[in-house]
């Protein structure tokens, strides 16, 4: 028996999905935030346990750990990345904090800029200038180079960005500084745009390698911890690693650019949520995922979870490289409620794992959502919470929200802790509705013809009940929602998603500029596939193309061949299936209409880059579909009082360990699964699906 181990470290939570064969094992690790290693170190060692195996057995057996990680994204938003530098071509010191002139909220005018993370003391200039064509206007003066590495020295950085005009065209400065840097500053973390992300525009490419810069010490510095515990431990593979486009890759290949890892554990939840709609009939998705700490929003649309480039702000620092979009919200199961000038809000500020909500009793003083659903019955304080990691407790919670509900104004006398529990409940709901309707509306989509996928924690308390606030009349939840991210990292396939820049008008493309550009990705892809150890003939290619109209500021991307095998160009011949730019036109139009509803019909798009996704399919979980009724009716094994939003009243507790495929559960009910609990708000019915897991539908 050989193994499959996909992990997502989350802020509350460690998750982890063990695939051997086609059955599928769970488990729940607090994580470790002073070292995420060692949680991911106990997590496996507790699934060799369910194994019976030795941890060095157990991993020995596995062939593949994927790891979906938080590192990137916690170090933005605790701020504590790498010292960094940046270098850049003279006159263009300040472009970085110009931000394009970019404000998250126009009309605050308290909103403070973001933390620099190069200050304009390690922002420094060098003489040197490449044209839009490529050639050398000014030769990069070396000795002006070797002073500003050392008044970086003198600061003691840690990590260097390196972002030249127009690199992107010729790198042959940043290369030459890159090295130069090296013999400067040893030891220092180089960012290059040229490697980051080689396409204009200039603002977009400085800022991704700077956070790049920022965030790559400590990510690479994790992944390396965790490679060698691992190593030491019996496992020997290599490591994969989630991307924010939606595939994996090793971590060799990660190193050299690793804020491709920024928001990579959504991501794996997205691509799961895609795999597993298409399998049960749902191919246009909302798949929502609520866990201890956030709240993510994204849609799956035709099956697909589209990895998107350009104008991508993550922790309010634009990052250019392709992501699946995932729009975040601070409402978890983690998130503080609290009283502000008299009115109760929920979040955005989270608990986490330590201390954690007050009912986890490890020295939380702070009511949060968790606690509230312990206050309301939901969750159960009779048995073990997390498959049996820890039990909750209810000391300190009832106090905690009776001060709440003292804080409260224009409430009645009679207004208490349950009361100030149930509201903390409607205010966190509330907060997520809204957050669904603004991440559609954006995207023109209407809720109501979307099926939920619910996953997470804590997103199958809720879903049904925001489903009805949207006008959605299904939702699905799979048996491994509670580590669905986890799971999804084993659902995504090995993948390499970069770009070139090109700029050219779509009618008269060079043909052999393209057909040299995606022979440069090609070879690139090939070499970091077959040094992963993957068969070169395994590997299966979309060549895209960003366009846009001239005058638009972003780019769209789209298939111009798909599904052929690596380096197979031969589609690019003008007189095969039609005239190449003829052909990328029609597709262009067909995606902006697709988009944004509307096309420009007199005029010519322009290419403005090259895109080449490659990947290799790898085993991955069996998922299906369908609802066969079996007329067994379920036996609730207890009842609880609890307030589902009509009200205390007892209500049936089914065991999920104890439902069948085919059975359905009536509202109003709890149902308790290993890592979750389920809701069946009134109104609603839970159906068990032919492959075991969960369909809330309209009763």
């Amino acid at each position: 028996m050989t193994y499959r181990v996909g992990i997502d470290i989350g802020g509350t939570f460690t998750d982890f999905a063990l695939l051997k064969g086609d059955e599928v094992v769970l488990h729940k690790n607090l994580s470790t935030p002073e070292d995420r290693s060692l949680g991911v170190m106990e997590g496996l060692g507790k699934l060799a346990e369910k194994e019976g195996l030795e941890l060095g057995d157990f991993l020995g057996k596995c062939e593949a750990i994927v790891h979906g990680t938080t590192v990137a994204d916690n170090t933005l938003i605790e701020m504590n990345g790498a010292l960094t530098g940046l270098i850049t071509t003279e006159g263009f010191r300040d472009e970085i904090e110009y931000r394009r002139g970019f404000k998250e909220d126009i009309w605050d005018v308290r909103l403070a800029p973001p933390k620099q993370i190069t200050p304009r003391r390690r922002r420094l200039t060098v003489p040197e200038r490449i044209l839009h064509d490529g050639t050398v206007h000014r030769a990069l003066d070396e000795d002006a180079l070797r002073e500003a590495c050392r008044k970086l020295r003198l600061q003691n950085v840690e990590a260097v960005a390196i972002s030249f005009l127009f690199s992107f065209v010729n790198p042959e400065h940043e290369r030459r500084a890159k090295e130069i840097v090296t013999q400067e500053i040893q030891n220092a973390y180089i960012s290059a745009s040229h490697e980051v992300l080689p396409r204009a525009p200039e603002y977009d490419r400085t800022s991704t390698t700077v956070v790049n810069a920022y965030v790559g010490p400590r990510v690479i510095g994790y992944l390396e911890k965790l490679v060698q515990r691992l190593v030491e431990g019996g496992y020997k593979n290599q490591l994969m690693v989630m991307q924010a486009a939606g595939g994996v890759m090793t971590k060799e290949y990660i190193d050299g650019a690793p804020i491709r890892v920024l928001a990579s554990g959504p991501a794996g939840g997205v691509i799961g949520s895609a795999h597993t709609g298409s399998a049960k009939g749902c191919p246009d998705l909302l798949c929502v995922d609520m866990g201890g700490t956030s709240y993510d929003m994204s849609l799956v649309v035709g099956g697909q979870a589209p990895a998107e480039a350009g104008w991508n702000m993550h922790h309010r620092y634009l990052i250019g490289v392709p992501m699946v979009k995932v729009e975040t919200l601070g409402a978890g199961g983690g998130s503080i409620c609290h009283v502000n000038a008299g009115a109760l809000e929920v979040g955005p500020k989270s608990a986490g794992s330590e201390p954690g909500p007050i009912c986890y009793g490890r020295g939380g003083t702070e009511p949060t959502v968790t606690d509230a659903l312990v206050m309301l019955g939901v969750l159960s304080t009779d048995e073990g919470f997390a498959g049996g990691s820890f039990s909750l407790s209810k000391k300190g919670v009832t106090e905690a929200f009776q001060t709440i509900a003292e804080q409260m104004e224009d409430v009645g006398d009679d207004y208490g802790a349950e009361q100030a529990a149930f509201d903390c409940w409607r205010v966190v709901n509330a907060n997520m509705s809204q957050g669904v309707r603004r991440t559609t509306a954006g995207k023109g989509i209407d809720p109501k013809d979307l099926v939920m996928l619910a996953y997470g924690g804590n997103g199958p308390a809720f879903a049904a009940i925001q489903a009805e606030d949207l006008g959605i009349k299904r939702v699905l939840v799979p048996k491994a929602s509670p580590t669905f991210s986890a799971l999804g990292t084993l659902v995504a396939n090995p993948t390499i998603d970069e770009e070139r820049s090109y700029i050219a008008s779509a009618k008269t493309p060079d043909l052999e500029r393209i057909r040299q550009l995606w022979t440069d990705l090609s070879t690139r892809a090939r070499k970091y596939f077959t040094d992963a150890h993957f068969n070169a003939d395994d590997i299966r290619v979309n060549y895209q193309l960003n366009m846009r109209y001239p005058g638009q500021n972003f780019s769209l991307s789209l298939d111009y061949k798909t599904d052929v095998p690596l380096g197979d160009l031969s589609f690019i011949e003008p007189n095969e299936d039609g005239d190449f730019g003829e052909r990328a036109v029609a597709l262009f139009n067909q995606r902006h209409m697709d988009e944004y509803a509307h096309i420009r019909e007199h005029e010519i798009p322009e290419i403005s880059g090259v895109r080449l996704a490659a990947h290799v399919v790898t085993p991955s979980p069996k998922a299906a579909g369908g609802f066969t009724p079996s007329g067994q009716a379920p036996v609730a094994a207890k009842e609880r009082r609890a307030n589902l939003g009509a009200g205390f009243a007892q209500t049936p507790v089914y065991l999920g360990k104890d439902l069948e495929p085919g059975m359905e559960v009536p509202s109003p009910a709890i149902i308790e699964e290993t890592f979750t609990t389920i809701v069946v708000y009134p109104g609603w019915k839970a159906q068990v699906d032919d492959a075991g897991d969960y369909q809330l539908v309209k009763a």
